[in-house]
């Protein structure tokens, strides 16, 4: 599909896409139908046989959030926030956690509100040094959605979790990166180079394995250690019938670098 409020780049050759949020002049905020074209540019990506992605914001900021003139703020006519969640918010940070491949943010600028939980649903998070996380819902009356509930608690603790979400105040790269939130910070300049490396490094790697390794850390949120040693059985069982585990036990035994296909 054509795209207006973002931007889809695939280099087929690296197996590498980036994904760029591309309403700078609204510090790419949401609306109705850059949740639409994300979506299916997520799906764009996977029938590219893309093995990472990039995702990214145009201008000054990552993602601000919710475009709130998308919304409706007629008296007696108000949006139904729940609506919009359960149709935009929630499938888009559901899509990227499932996706079968090394989702990456490059968080460039402010993310704040729904765009700062959007880069923590991505599996690594790459930050410039003048970036920040800024839980902003309270701001406005709201609490945390788009899974920041979730993520602030089970990566940076109750306490930390609850101070950000009640005060609102603004989390450097570097103190998030101090209190485990994300997983690098890297000067703003060398953002889109450190990413695209990152991007091209992982595309290379055994990519169904990323996959599971996906599933079963994510997994362990919610699992008792039966259930998690279970889950690692059967996610192992099938990793050891793929190209990619005799391709990497024969280059071992080889002494040479493996040479994975995502398969």
């Amino acid at each position: 599909m054509p795209y207006e409020a973002i931007r889809v780049d695939i280099d087929a050759s690296a197996h590498v896409a980036i994904v760029t949020l591309n309403r700078p002049d609204k510090l790419n905020s949401f609306t109705r139908a850059m949740h639409q074209e994300l979506m299916a540019a997520l799906d764009d990506v996977e029938k590219a046989n893309a093995r990472a992605l990039v995702l990214t914001g145009a201008g000054r900021g990552f993602c601000a959030g919710q475009d709130l003139a998308d919304l409706d703020f007629t008296p007696g006519a108000m949006t139904d926030l729940g609506e919009i969640i359960d149709k935009h918010f929630n499938p888009l940070i559901r899509r990227l956690q499932a996706m079968p491949l090394p989702v990456i943010a490059a968080v460039n600028g402010t993310a704040a509100g729904a765009g700062a939980n959007l880069a923590l649903a991505c599996d690594l998070v790459l930050a410039g040094r003048s970036s920040s996380f800024i839980q902003a819902f309270v701001k406005i009356g709201l609490l945390p959605d788009s899974g920041g509930t979730a993520f602030l608690p089970q990566r940076i603790g109750m306490a930390r979790a609850l101070g950000l979400a009640i005060t609102g105040d603004k989390l450097s790269a570097e103190q998030a990166l101090g209190w485990g939130l994300i997983w690098q910070v890297v000067d703003d300049a060398e953002l889109p180079g450190a990413a695209a490396q990152l991007a091209a490094r992982l595309a290379q790697q055994p990519t169904r394995a990323i996959a599971a390794i996906k599933t079963a850390m994510r997994a362990s949120t919610t699992q008792t250690l039966d259930q998690q040693l279970d889950l690692e059985r059967d996610l192992q069982r099938e990793l050891g019938k793929s190209h990619d585990y005799a391709e990497g036990v024969l280059a071992f035994i080889e002494k040479r670098a493996p040479r994975f296909e995502g398969r």
